[in-house]
């Protein structure tokens, strides 16, 4: 048994992509998933599992869809791979850790995408890219921003979800 974390992207607590934790809870039970749990509403559920990270994906994806009838997209990493994106995380000395944010990608981007887009400049606003992940450094409102998971997913023609450091860490810790 491994202990996988499906991170949802864009799930909202209201609107067209709610997904209430609790429903995501039995369904995911229902479908075979031990230890279930959800952390937050916007979207984390742990579950221990024989299968690889890529039928999690696609397995939870379709539950959801076939159970709550959101087409949402689901990212499936460790806690070790999680606490490797922290670890690595370049926006540390003389930045403000709360306004860090976290990229898991579904699929690693193209290498010349990744070029053309790390070459712009975001102003205050900063972006650093890996094979796995990115980083946002987002000094003011996220709202307001630049940068942001759409334009990432966009640019990269990848599928993504972005989470802070807390629910990083949070996340890592309950996957423990």
């Amino acid at each position: 048994m491994k202990t996988y974390i499906a991170l949802l992207r864009g799930v909202m607590p209201t609107g067209k992509n709610k997904v209430p934790m609790t429903q995501l809870r039995s369904i995911l039970a229902d479908a075979g998933f031990e230890n279930v749990r959800t952390y937050i509403q916007s979207g984390n559920a742990l579950v221990d599992t024989k299968l690889s990270a890529k039928e999690v994906e696609m397995k939870v994806h379709e539950l959801i869809k076939q159970h709550i009838g959101a087409h949402i997209s689901v990212v499936v990493r460790t806690g070790k791979q999680l606490q490797k994106v922290l670890d690595a995380n370049p926006f540390r000395d003389g930045f403000d850790p709360s306004r860090v944010f976290y990229v898991l990608f579904k699929n690693r981007p193209n290498p010349i995408m990744v070029e053309e887009l790390s070459a712009q400049d975001f102003g205050k606003e900063k972006l650093a890219i890996e094979k796995d992940a990115a980083y946002l450094y987002m000094p003011e409102n996220a709202a307001r921003s630049k940068l942001s998971n759409n334009l990432l997913e966009r640019k990269l023609e990848i599928t993504a979800t972005t989470r802070n450091l807390n629910t990083m860490k949070k996340l890592v810790e309950l996957s423990k």
